[in-house]
């Protein structure tokens, strides 16, 4: 069985949240050959030598969960594009391009976080170029971890606000976009969170039957696992 989630959005402020993550991870989890985070597993990552809560103890069941033999794929989102490679020399997750291609059920499937199929968004896809620079992220990562901290919880903030001031259809993805890619990578099914539109969606795709997945986001309640090859 394979597992896919996203948009989980741990923080200090969710204990609640935790518990079911960590709870699937020593669960389910171990019941999937391989595990898929498709981005925005905490809701803001300010650099891998962040050890604050919840971060430490993600940390370490991550690493008990790989170290089952369970492989778990990371891609990150737009709360936490900054993990890098120590994360995951620590936790044994293998981190993944913006976009990753595997064979999933017979049918080529594109993998991607999902904020840039949200091409109307011009104000956010303007700041997601500028913090993907190497000087960008330099600059922030040299601040002191309190800084970065505080920096972190004014972004949440702003980014809430700037939600507010958009139109569903700007925030959600572009369907010419979607095809594009899915032309771009010769796939026929798409996995993808961020929206937190759960649903399925069908459509033809140069006279091919293909595949939208738009996985469900977490909260205090818990979340819900997409399954291939098997039941979650």
């Amino acid at each position: 069985m394979i597992s896919f989630i996203s948009d989980l959005h741990l923080s200090f402020d969710k204990p609640k949240l935790t518990r079911h993550f960590v709870h699937f991870l020593r669960t389910k989890a171990r019941q999937s050959s391989a595990v898929y985070i498709l981005g925005d597993l905490f809701d803001a990552w300010v650099g891998d030598d962040d050890f604050t809560a919840p971060n430490a103890e993600i940390r370490r069941e991550l690493k008990q969960l790989t170290d089952s033999g369970v492989a778990v794929y990371l891609q990150r989102g737009n709360r936490d594009f900054l993990i890098s490679e120590r994360f995951a020399r620590g936790t044994g997750v293998i981190l993944l391009d913006d976009y990753a291609v595997i064979q999933l059920d017979g049918s080529q499937t594109l993998l991607t976080h999902g904020d840039l199929l949200c091409s109307d968004d011009v104000t956010y896809q303007a700041f997601r170029t500028k913090s993907r620079a190497s000087e960008w992220q330099q600059n922030v990562l040299s601040k002191p971890l309190w800084l970065r901290l505080c920096a972190a919880r004014w972004y949440r903030i702003r980014s809430f606000w700037h939600k507010q001031k958009q139109s569903n259809y700007v925030m959600d993805v572009n369907q010419i976009t979607v095809e594009n890619l899915m032309e771009k990578y010769q796939c026929t099914r798409l996995i993808h969170g961020h929206t937190h539109r759960p649903a399925k969606h069908e459509f033809m795709l140069n006279g091919k039957k293909a595949q939208r997945f738009v996985l469900s986001d977490w909260n205090n309640d818990g979340g819900a696992v997409l399954c291939f090859g098997g039941e979650a």
